[in-house]
């Protein structure tokens, strides 16, 4: 007999209970009971499905999705599907699996109920049912009845990042799969590594799994493993109807010791190599069941910076972590091909670590993706079950809504089937447990008993939330652990209009030292195109409440902190495209000081996580890029911070700084530090030579004495190597009349944000002459992709400001997403000439558009056939 596994995907259908009369026992033995439902698929939700299938259009244009009620889903919904089985196959063991279910489920399979809600009880739990008896030759029907979550429920939640869905995301928003194996079943394998942190030229592996036997009688057989050309195994009895744990450890089994191991390291530090684990149970000389996982050699350690803040090394490294928080889509409905284009997203912004808080993921899609492209993970609830107003019930203030022991009990489960369901993945290193809070003492002893027994690899993280200033070494009480203390680390915010002076100075709040959690400069609006895919032709000027409809929620529900900025410090626009032109110069401006702060502070800084990485729906708040995977100025202006070898100006001390992510010094460099006037006059021309150290940061040039220049200025760095090659550019727009915070002001509750007191003042770029700026471009198909290289050229004695390049199809004139140029927003001084390539798929004739702050916008048309 062959084992198999089968992902039910396809042929599903759903209903509302309200229009079901037949039981689960019914429905399951007869298909064509619901041939009129609406098609489906799995994973999905519900409304996901309902939208999918036009029953309610357009839910994320306008204000379409307040006119979708809430109703129709405090009610359990239907899911039916039908699949084939040979008589072969009938005659095996088999095992239903489900990995995720909102919220509780009775399940029917050919009439035979194979479990009921009190076993599918939970959105985080991961459950599996015996079907040998159920699974027939021919055609079987599935039946599961979905109860949806309600108020004090452990369900997933957006908190206020956008409006909740309102069907509470209740599906089957994970696969399910069927199992076909001959009486004994291959569970839960893992492999731990020992990296020789001194040399790193050995590692020793333990692998293990679970067998279980699902028959009456006692079954003898071979366990085998294999890595590569590594092979190991073990004779073993399981007895009837139990489960056996067996390890092999690199003691016994010496050929788990492995030299030179090719480790796994993530971006910018190494190759994220993999390694693959197969595992077969041989009965009898025939294949009872197998299973495969890829994994990654490396050890993860935390460690502490002058004793107060928690920082990561990856196989002894230090590796400053560099993030942005993820949300899943409002719907759950990511596709393999969005996720795959976000996590490229990620590592062309030259970030090293995505942020999961309470979303994790539909499958394993983004955890096989950031494996492959060496992109840390952080992985754990979400604030969401913490406070009253998003669990809809009260809750403890100190430790949130997990305090009633069948809640512990509840939870400590689900954390143990996502924790193995996730612990071969290298790209993870580091749990976390809580967000603003800590767990309740006997919740938090249940964790460490789980990581103990089932992943002793990677370190926890009691909260992320946390203070922990210089000022402030211990903390406030109510983040501090009666069982592992101070979590070192911080969630000072802001989250608001943040001025680029903040980062480099501040040391009480959000600034740059210790490990930030979740911050950032506030609003990132989406380009003009995109925001007319969701604003109304008659709302998108002036700025209206469907604006702030696609906003945060709660004290983040309308763009006035950021209105305020850009009126201040740019100047009043007059229309949407002065509006759209200033919001994106504001997005680079505020987000690239952020990264470079943490950068040019590696001496007191341990991580950066920008709040946020994406986005649920269309949104004007938080994200790098939008929901239609548009890039916000912010993007490319956290790939230039973000840059490996990097010059960076710093707003605290006015001196330039030299960053070096990489592991090795780096000899025989150039910079180059011009400053030019509003009237691209230039004002200072300077080069140095020097040489980096690894993972530092040095100050090479401070500026100083600046007299008799433009309001507003410009700086443009230089790097060049020792073959006079240019490596890195980085362009600013400064002002002599500097932006000024007011610590001492009255926010009320909301104290994630300082203000300023005054405002930076960049009105002089209205005053800046138009160019024509040249271009040259054409056009290759690489592989699966295709790929335009474009000249630009600046012929002016001005500046050109802010060059953004766009690709949009030559028909509709839509945006040709997601794209991957590997640099823009980018600035021509008089006389330069640059070459930038883009990446992207598409099939049909696109133009190239080129747009800047002080020239007429161009296209140019029909670059590929």
């Amino acid at each position: 007999m062959e084992c198999l596994k089968i992902e039910l995907r396809e042929n599903w259908k759903i209903q509302s209970s309200k229009h079901v009369s037949q039981t689960g026992k019914m429905l399951s033995k007869e298909s064509s009971l619901a041939e009129d439902w609406l098609p489906a698929q799995v994973p999905s939700t519900v409304l996901g499905t309902l939208v999918a299938n036009q029953i309610y259009k357009d839910p994320y244009f306008g204000e379409n999705l307040k006119n979708i009620p809430t109703e129709p889903f405090e009610i359990p919904w239907w899911y039916t599907t039908s699949f084939q089985i040979n008589e072969k196959q009938a005659a095996l063991n088999a095992c239903l699996n489900f990995d995720g279910i909102n919220y509780k489920a009775n399940v029917w399979l050919n009439g035979k109920q194979i479990a009921d809600s009190k076993a599918i009880n939970g959105a985080f739990r991961i459950t599996s049912f015996d079907a040998s008896t159920a699974i027939i030759a021919g055609k079987n029907v599935l039946a599961i009845e979905i109860i949806p979550p309600k108020p004090g429920d452990f369900s997933t939640g957006f908190v206020d990042w956008n409006p909740a869905p309102p069907d509470g995301n209740m599906g089957i928003f994970r696969p399910v799969t069927l199992h076909l194996y001959e009486g004994v079943l291959i569970k839960n394998p893992f492999v731990q590594s020992k990296v020789d942190l001194k040399n790193l030229n050995r590692a020793a592996l333990t692998v293990s799994a679970e067998l279980q036997n699902t028959t009456g009688a006692p079954i003898s057989g071979i366990l085998v493993g294999q890595i590569e050309n590594i092979q190991f195994q073990q004779k073993v009895t399981i007895a009837a109807n139990s489960s056996g744990f067996f390890k092999y450890n690199p003691i016994e089994y010496p050929q788990l010791n492995l030299d030179n191991p090719r480790l796994w390291w993530p971006v910018h530090l190494g190759n994220p190599d993999l390694y693959k684990l197969e595992i077969h149970f041989i009965v009898n000389e025939a294949v009872s069941d197998t299973t495969e996982i890829k994994f990654g050699i490396r050890e993860v350690e935390d460690y502490w910076l002058n004793d107060i803040h928690r920082g990561y090394k990856i196989n002894g490294k230090k590796v400053l972590i560099k993030g942005g928080g993820w949300t899943d889509d409002l719907f759950l409905m990511d596709t393999d091909e969005n996720i795959e284009a976000q996590v490229k997203y990620v590592k062309q912004m030259n970030l090293n670590t995505i942020r999961l808080e309470g979303f994790w993921g539909k499958d394993h899609k983004l955890y096989d993706l950031c494996d492959e492209h060496g992109i840390l993970l952080m992985v754990g609830w979400s604030c969401h079950w913490e406070h009253e107003i998003h669990m809809g019930v009260p809750v403890n203030e100190r430790f949130g809504g997990v305090y009633k022991p069948e809640d512990i009990d509840h939870v400590a489960q689900a954390w143990e089937d996502q924790l193995i369901w996730l612990r071969n993945h290298p790209s993870i290193f580091v749990w976390t447990v809580a967000s603003d809070k800590v767990p309740i003492t006997e919740l938090e002893q249940k964790y460490i008993e789980t990581f103990m027994k089932y992943d002793p690899t990677r370190p926890y993280l009691n909260s992320t939330g946390g203070v922990g200033s210089d000022q402030h070494v211990i903390g406030s009480e109510d983040v501090i652990s009666e069982i592992s203390g101070s979590s070192g680390v911080k969630m000072l915010g802001p989250y608001a209009y943040t001025a680029p002076v903040y980062w480099f100075t501040d040391t009480n709040f959000g600034g740059a030292y210790g490990f930030n959690t979740e911050t950032g400069p506030g609003a990132q609006v989406p380009q003009l195109e995109s925001l007319k895919k969701f604003i109304p032709e008659d709302k998108l000027w002036p700025i209206s409440d469907v604006w702030n409809y696609h906003c945060g929620r709660y004290e983040f529900a309308d763009l006035s902190r950021f209105i305020t900025a850009i009126n201040e410090r740019y100047g009043i626009p007059k229309n949407i495209e002065g509006f759209d032109k200033m919001a994106q110069a504001m997005n680079y401006e505020l987000m690239r000081p952020m990264f470079e702060a943490f950068q040019v502070h590696k001496d007191r800084s341990t991580g950066i996580i920008q709040w946020m990485l994406n986005a649920a729906w269309p949104k004007m708040y938080w994200q790098l890029y939008d929901y239609y995977l548009m890039p916000t100025g912010a993007f490319y202006a956290t790939q230039k911070a973000c840059s490996p070898l990097h010059l960076v100006y710093n707003y605290g001390d006015h001196k330039i700084y030299v960053i070096n992510d990489h592991a090795d010094t780096v000899e025989n460099l150039r910079a180059q530090i011009r400053i030019y006037d509003i009237d691209s006059q230039l004002y200072l021309d300077k080069t140095i030579k020097f040489e980096v150290s690894a993972d530092a940061s040095h100050p090479i040039f401070e500026i100083t004495g600046i007299e008799n220049l433009s309001t507003t200025y410009f700086v443009d760095l230089r790097l060049f190597d020792e073959t006079n090659k240019e490596i890195d550019t980085n362009f600013y727009w400064l002002s002599t009349k500097e932006e000024v915070l007011d610590y001492e002001a009255d926010l009320g509750e909301f104290a994630f944000h300082t203000p300023s007191k005054t405002y930076a003042d960049f009105s002089l770029l209205n005053t800046l002459e138009k160019v024509d700026i040249g271009v040259d471009y054409n056009f290759e198909e690489i592989e699966d992709q295709q790929q335009i290289t474009v000249t630009l050229s600046n012929s002016s004695n001005v500046i050109a400001f802010l060059i953004n390049l766009k690709l949009v199809d030559n028909d509709t004139g839509e945006p040709i997403l997601p794209v991957f140029w590997e640099d823009n927003f980018i600035s021509l001084l008089p006389g330069e000439q640059r070459t930038l390539q883009a990446t992207f798929k598409y099939n049909a004739n696109a133009n190239l558009i080129v747009e800047a702050w002080n020239s007429n916008n161009t296209t140019y048309g029909k670059i590929s056939d």
